[in-house]
Order: C-alpha cells, then sequence, then structure tokens
C-alpha cells in the first residue's frame, strides 16, 4: 500500500479493515491472528451481541476449543487496554459458550441462554463504544507490522 493511501487514522482504520476482511484465521502470524480476533469480536457484538458472535464464530471456536479461544481474546482485549471487555468475557465467555452450544442441541430453552447473554450484552452496552475508541490507536500502531508500506 502507497504512504499517500494511508494519510490519516480513517484510511488506515479502512485498510487494516479491507486485510482484515480478506484474511481468515491462521496461526502464522500473531499480530494478524490478534487483529483478527479482537476485531471479528468488535464487529459481532456491535452488530447483534454474543450470540452473533458466536454464531459466525462457531466453527473457529469449535476448532480451538472455547478456552483457548477465550485465552486469545482476553490476551488481546488487556494488550490494548480494554480490561473492562476482558472482564466481562472472562466472567461470562465459557458459560455463554455452553448454554449456546446446549441451545443448540436443543438441550435447554432458549430463555436459560439468553439470561446470561443479556448480562454481558447489558455490561458490554454499558461501556458506550469505548473499544472501538481503543482499537483505533492500535490500528495505528500495528499496520505497518501488516501491511507492506512504500513511499510514492
Amino acid at each position: 500500500m502507497k504512504r499517500k493511501d494511508l494519510l490519516n487514522t480513517n484510511d488506515i482504520w479502512n485498510a487494516m479493515i479491507t486485510l482484515i476482511g480478506e484474511y481468515g484465521y491462521s496461526t502464522e502470524n500473531k499480530v494478524l491472528n490478534e487483529t483478527f480476533i479482537v476485531f471479528q469480536y468488535y464487529s459481532e457484538l456491535e452488530s447483534g451481541g454474543h450470540e452473533i458472535l458466536f454464531t459466525w464464530f462457531s466453527q473457529h471456536i469449535e476448532k480451538v476449543g472455547i478456552t483457548i479461544y477465550l485465552q486469545e481474546l482476553i490476551n488481546i482485549l488487556e494488550k490494548i487496554g480494554a480490561h473492562d471487555y476482558a472482564l466481562i468475557e472472562k466472567n461470562y465467555g465459557e458459560e455463554m459458550w455452553r448454554k449456546f452450544v446446549a441451545l443448540e442441541n436443543g438441550e435447554i430453552e432458549e430463555n436459560e441462554f439468553y439470561r446470561v447473554i443479556e448480562k454481558a450484552d447489558n455490561e458490554y452496552n454499558k461501556l458506550n463504544g469505548k473499544l472501538g475508541e481503543l482499537l483505533e490507536p492500535y490500528f495505528m500502531r500495528i499496520h505497518t507490522d501488516l501491511m507492506d508500506v512504500v513511499e510514492d
């Protein structure tokens, strides 16, 4: 990417989102993996909460296991200073996943699942978009690690 196309935070944000959108989770690039996980978390929670996150990311979570997924998510949240968000996942992550799987398997009623999802989503929403504010400077710091930026 040319430096002239990355003149401000909006340009870098958009370039990072494009990069993440073209990326499939892999273990080869740790920074890209972290960026992918935290941005997917942010995107899905902003668009529909934990239920949407689990729906769209369930294959990945099933592949690596909920414990590994939550460790990766919590680590990157803490790394960018999103400690309140990490705490939500520490408090509710495993329980939400167990309820999600149980609901998918017809083992529980919906209201049992939504009881825990609503608690976590309400705590997320009380933070008023602070995660987006933390992601922006993180993207600014790492974009040159993930993109080849050439001078004009």
